[in-house]
């Protein structure tokens, strides 16, 4: 759908995705099926193969109208920052979400292999085990990198990223400096979570 779409990217996920990391069988999975849309389909050798379809037009007019509305919605809540303070656009995705859930579970929207033509209870997706000693190891190399650090040059940094966020100017060089000496990506998270908060 996205390539006769014209989509400029694809990303295929692994059918094990919401379960665990990829195993090597489901990644290749993953890939076979962009090399088979590439490659075998043939349709990405047309420019645009929906091109004059009485259906693709209304369906777009459809989503069109739909985007016009959303807009306007959140525009009059007083712009996007202000509707995310009042959990608009966070409640909107967990009702949709739940309306989805509704449409499988009464079947109305079928869904093969998940609500219809299932392979049966004992039909089980194998899951990636990772050996927790890795977690381990990682903290480890972490708290060595902390000890190691000059930290009073790490909290300065922190600091003037924190004061560059308050701001208008370009947050890219404070957090560069950050990282060359050595803060942590959550060190950094923390510093802006500070001043924008939250999903903005």
């Amino acid at each position: 759908a996205a390539t006769l779409g014209g989509t400029q990217s694809l990303h295929t996920n692994s059918y094990d995705e919401a379960l665990g990391l990829p195993t090597e069988e489901s990644a290749t999975v993953a890939l076979r099926t962009q090399q088979i849309v590439a490659e075998e389909s043939g349709i990405a050798s047309a420019v645009d193969p929906f091109g004059g379809s009485y259906l693709i037009e209304e369906l777009t007019d459809q989503i069109e109208r739909a985007v016009q509305e959303e807009l306007e919605r959140i525009e009059a809540l007083g712009g996007m920052v202000s509707a995310i303070a009042s959990h608009y656009p966070q409640d909107a995705i967990e009702r949709s979400a739940f309306e989805y859930q509704q449409s499988l579970e009464t079947k109305e929207r079928v869904v093969v292999g998940v609500n219809e033509y299932t392979e049966g209870p004992d039909a089980k997706i194998p899951i990636l085990k990772v050996d927790t000693k890795l977690e381990q190891e990682q903290l480890k190399r972490l708290c060595a990198v902390k000890a190691e650090r000059d930290n009073s040059v790490v909290s300065a940094s922190l600091e003037n990223i924190e004061n560059v966020a308050k701001g208008a100017d370009n947050l890219m060089p404070p957090i560069i400096t950050a990282i060359k000496a050595r803060a942590t990506l959550g060190e950094i998270s923390d510093r802006l979570r500070t001043v924008f908060g939250e999903y903005r």
